[in-house]
């Protein structure tokens, strides 16, 4: 992972709002890479026990992108303004439309 854990720094106050952003990120960026982990072992996986597992548990960690993406997203409104243009865009040159409820 390539920022800095505010976690890591002593403190003294809380956090600011860009920092709990920050924050925010770094813990989907976490989630993302723990997919991706338990994703390529389940692959490589000879035992259908542990191949399932490792698939349950990639799924949950997704459940948990989806908590940190919802909070980040309740702080951030230029971040959802940028996504909506992301799936917008996404739209209009592939025709896939993806609608979040």
């Amino acid at each position: 992972m390539l920022s800095l854990n505010p976690a890591l720094v002593v403190r003294e106050k809380e956090f600011t709002k860009e920092e709990l952003m920050e924050a925010l990120r770094l813990a989907i960026s976490a989630e993302l890479d723990a997919i991706s982990l338990y994703e390529q072992l389940a692959k490589f996986s000879p035992d259908e026990k542990c191949r399932k597992m490792f698939l349950d548990v990639a799924k949950e960690e997704k459940t948990h992108v989806g908590e940190f993406m919802a909070l980040l997203l309740s702080l951030d409104t230029e971040q959802v303004k940028e996504l909506k243009e992301g799936f917008k865009e996404v739209e209009e040159e592939t025709g896939i439309k993806i609608k979040l409820e």
